[in-house]
């Protein structure tokens, strides 16, 4: 994996001593099952909610906003543990600010309640999300604001045979490209499309980090998070 332009953060788990079978086990490939699947769950259902809110204002479409507000508060997001960041390159020494982040719910249901004006269905239905919200997943969290131009590299650990999955949701003021790839180099999601919001699930096949390479192709700073289950 060749990276141009890094600045690393850290935010990896202590996998657990291999037992003896396990050493047997041929970790030279892909680190992947690829016969194994999963339930989608926080980080990806906090992905969806993103782009669901994104075409919802982008069409001025009150229900759909309202449908994406629901959907993110319905997952528990929290602050991962403190990681370290490693900086390198002259406009990568930004630290990340709580107050600068995706949308959240309360935006989202906020924006809902300005599309909505004087429709009295859904502010109704608005009124009924609000005052009872389910809870359905959860998910762990991390702030990163990447300078324009500029790379994250995250090193996670999960356990094999094991339902993983990840998700970068940005600001929406940046492209971001995305890959990951196993202890190996061997690439187990890549996205560039043109967009700031994707996610990634996977069955590793052994314990063992992957490596999350966030590239900020825009000349603004994007505030993203990366989500973990």
């Amino acid at each position: 994996m060749i990276l141009t332009f890094i600045s690393a953060a850290v935010a990896a788990s202590a996998l657990f001593t291999l037992s003896g079978p396990a050493f047997a086990q041929d970790t030279s490939g892909p680190n992947l099952d690829t016969t194994a699947k999963g339930t989608p769950g926080g980080a990806s259902s906090l992905a969806m909610a993103q782009r669901l809110y994104d075409i919802g204002m982008a069409n001025k479409d009150g229900l759909t906003v309202l449908v994406a507000a629901r959907l993110a508060a319905s997952i528990e997001a929290t602050d991962g543990p403190e990681v370290k960041k490693l900086t390198k390159g002259e406009s990568a020494a930004e630290s990340p600010d709580p107050t600068e982040a995706p949308v959240d719910a309360d935006r989202m249901m906020a924006s809902a309640k300005t599309l909505a004006q004087e429709d009295d269905t859904l502010l109704g239905l608005i009124e009924e999300a609000e005052r009872a919200p389910a809870r359905l997943g959860a998910a762990m969290r991390h702030l990163s604001r990447l300078p324009g131009g500029m790379t994250d590299v995250w090193e996670l650990a999960f356990f094999g045979r094991s339902y993983a999955e990840l998700a970068v949701i940005g600001d929406g003021d940046s492209n971001l490209d995305v890959l990951v790839a196993d202890e190996n180099g061997n690439t187990i999601c890549h996205d560039v499309s043109w967009s700031d919001k994707i996610s990634c699930d996977f069955v590793p096949a052994w314990n063992g980090y992957f490596y999350v390479t966030v590239q900020n192709t825009g000349t603004t700073r994007n505030s993203y998070y990366l989500l973990t289950n």
